[in-house]
Parts: C-alpha cells; sequence; structure tokens
C-alpha cells in the first residue's frame, strides 16, 4: 500500500488500524491530495470485494442500499443488492450527497446491515466504509449529520506530499497508475482474525484512566458545545488496541492514545459557536490544547 500512497505513512498505518479495529474512515482534505487513492489501495490490498460510490446531490439511499424489484414471471419482489454490500466501500466526496442520501450509510456503518422494505439483509464482513469529502468552504457540499460523524472512527487530513516523495510520484505515473498493479496480501479470513485479535490487546488501567481523561475533558471545557460521547470513548479505546497491533505490539502505549487524539475526536466535538463538522481547525486546535493539559502516565 505503501509503495502507491508514497510519503504517507501515518496515513497508511491509521487506515489499517480502522480496518483492524472493525470501523470506518473519513478523508478530508482538497481536492487531488489522494483521498480516492489511499481508499483503492487498501482495497486492492486486500482479497475482497471493493466498490466505488460518486455521491452526488440526485444520488438516491436506493443507489446505495439496495432495492426490490418486481419480478414478472415469479409474481414476486427480488431484492437486488446495492454497493454497500462489499468489503471495502468507497464513498467518494460523500458530502456532495443531501443529508436524506448520506444517511442511508448510517445503519450499514453501525450495525453491519441494511433494512429495506421491512426486511434486513446482513452486510458483508470484514466491511470499511472510506469516505472522502471536501472542505465545508467548497461549493456544492453538505454537512454531515452528527450522527454519521461519530460513526467515522477517525477523520484523516491527507495533506500534500513533500517535495522528494512527489518528484518520485511523477516519475511513478510514466507507466500508469502504480496503484493498478497492487496485488492482494491478505485474505478475508486473515482480517477478521487480525480483528479479534485487536479486541484481545493489553490495555492498563493507568491509560484507561489517562483516555477517560482526555475524553471528560472535552465535556467540561468551556470551549466546547457537545463533547465525545460514550460511544466515542469505546471507538477510542478499540483504536488504541488496534494501533498497538499495526505497530506490532500487544500492549498500548501511552503514545497511542496521544497519537489518535485528533483524528479519533476532533470530528465528535461542537466548538462554542461553530456547527457540527464545520470548524475542523478550531476542533482539532482544542483538542489539542485539552490533550497537552493531560497528565501522561509513566
Amino acid at each position: 500500500m505503501e509503495s502507491a500512497v508514497l510519503g504517507k505513512p501515518e496515513v497508511v498505518k491509521l487506515t489499517v488500524a480502522a480496518l483492524l479495529a472493525s470501523e470506518h474512515i473519513l478523508l478530508e482534505d482538497v481536492p487531488g491530495v489522494g483521498k480516492t487513492l489511499v481508499a483503492k489501495a487498501l482495497a486492492r490490498s486486500i482479497d475482497g470485494r471493493f466498490t466505488r460510490l460518486q455521491f452526488t446531490p440526485d444520488l438516491l439511499p436506493s443507489d446505495i442500499t439496495g432495492s426490490s424489484i418486481y419480478n414478472s414471471s415469479s409474481g414476486e419482489f427480488t431484492f437486488n443488492e446495492g454497493p454497500v454490500f462489499s468489503n471495502v466501500v468507497l464513498a467518494d466526496e460523500i458530502n456532495r450527497a443531501p443529508p436524506r442520501t448520506q444517511s442511508a450509510l448510517l445503519e450499514a456503518m453501525g450495525e453491519g446491515q441494511v433494512s429495506v422494505d421491512g426486511t434486513t439483509h446482513e452486510l458483508p464482513k470484514p466491511l470499511l466504509v472510506i469516505a472522502t469529502q471536501n472542505p465545508f468552504e467548497f461549493e456544492g457540499t453538505y454537512l454531515l449529520p452528527e450522527s454519521q460523524l461519530d460513526r467515522f472512527l477517525l477523520r484523516i487530513t491527507v495533506g500534500y506530499p513533500e517535495r522528494q516523495f512527489e518528484q518520485k510520484l511523477l516519475g511513478s505515473h510514466r507507466q500508469g497508475e502504480p496503484v493498478d498493479v497492487l496485488q492482494p496480501v491478505i485474505s478475508l479470513d486473515r482480517i477478521r482474525e487480525l480483528q479479534a485479535q485487536s479486541r484481545q490487546v493489553a490495555f492498563d488501567d493507568s491509560l484507561v484512566n489517562y483516555l477517560l481523561d482526555i475524553v471528560h475533558a472535552t465535556r467540561e471545557s468551556d470551549s466546547v458545545q457537545v463533547g465525545v460521547s460514550t460511544r466515542g470513548a469505546i471507538a477510542y479505546y478499540h483504536a488504541a488496541q488496534a494501533l498497538a497491533l499495526v505497530e506490532g505490539r500487544n500492549h498500548v502505549v501511552p503514545d497511542d492514545i496521544k497519537r489518535l487524539a485528533v483524528p479519533v475526536i476532533s470530528h465528535r466535538i461542537v466548538p462554542r459557536g461553530s456547527l457540527p463538522g464545520a470548524d475542523r481547525s478550531g476542533a482539532e486546535a482544542i483538542v489539542t490544547k485539552l490533550l497537552s493539559d493531560q497528565v501522561v502516565p509513566t
């Protein structure tokens, strides 16, 4: 994956951590910095099904979940699975679709199932939704609902590559897209095993309290209107376990919690005077300040 996503090792590690935590990712940045590339590279690296959804203002919820179609020969309705019935789903430019369509992903992301016409359909496992979005200040975008923002384990900013990596990237595109030649390196069964293994990673009580100190600081801060929810605290806990496993450890260390604070928490809080998800830089600055105020366990 790093052979295609050059110069972004932290983005790659966090993306793999989200997969092992059985959660989902929101990639937010300006157009053209490689958000879609990250999703494609991960999808090609695992031996599973990949689908891409291009979100547009006229996209309907049934275009995501699937729909029931009447079969005249049998006289019955037949359910046709939508693109969400995959192992890796790329929701490209998710904030270009209206909230009603965005919310169609809620049940899939939270419960691993979709309900259509009163019938519940289980989704494949593992399921990873990688959503990309352009910043809110760009025209033609909609804010993601609070309930959907909370379903994403991480919000990651890809950023521009350093000059040396951008030069290497230009040379690697002479013969086409490097991501197109990636081959699967892990099976779905192995991913499921690693997901179960990540939940067994040791988490010392002192580190649990450190994590909770950060969470509670968001709820008590005068700069924050809405703090991190209990679901957010659980996601933070699982993210730390998964990152430790990605780093080759069977235990969480304080640095795991510190590294994950901004990507896990910043999109779950609402700074005073802001709309949910609208003030990314302000939310990240608040989380960074609250993190620096906490005593790190030794």
